[in-house]
């Protein structure tokens, strides 16, 4: 098993960038950002830990919009750090992985909290539930930009 969890098909890569730059804030686009061990450079949250960054996949943008019956989603609007493509977020739990120069561990599901039925509306939290993203904890800062590449580490496997 753990061979077969060890394997992807290909590198995933970094779509979208956004911080916050104070709680309740509009939330600023970036092309480029540095990650400390705090999280993204310039985030409100600021803090080390399990959840010092967060991932949600630009695939599940349209699952989301189309259980709201919308054209498409910000991703602004979900609260997420970091948009990625091409590579399953759930397989990179309890794994290291390099996101542009950063080193990041997964460390769990980034659930939706209350705030989504402000920001979508009526059923809002139900329409990320298993769509969230991961949270990650900062193994080694480093920068990152959009199209940077996402590889998970073959070892360094975290409990």
């Amino acid at each position: 098993m753990d061979d077969l969890l060890a394997r992807f098909p290909h590198e995933g890569r970094i779509e979208w960038i956004g911080i916050r730059p104070a709680r309740r804030a509009p939330l600023r686009v970036l092309d480029a950002a540095e990650i400390t061990e705090a999280g993204i450079d310039g985030d409100h949250r600021g803090r080390p830990g399990k959840r010092a960054v967060t991932l949600i996949q630009a695939e599940h943008l349209p699952a989301i919009a189309a259980m709201l019956r919308r054209e498409r989603i910000d991703p602004a609007l979900l609260r997420r750090n970091i948009v990625v493509s091409g590579i399953n977020l759930m397989a990179l739990r309890k794994r290291a992985f390099s996101i542009g120069t950063a080193l990041l561990c997964g460390t769990g599901p980034c659930a939706p909290c209350s705030r989504m039925e402000e920001a979508l509306g009526p059923g809002g939290y139900n329409a990320v539930r298993g769509h969230g993203g991961i949270t990650a904890e900062v193994i080694a800062p480093g920068r990152i930009a959009v199209h940077d590449q996402i590889v998970a580490q073959n070892s360094g496997n975290s409990d």
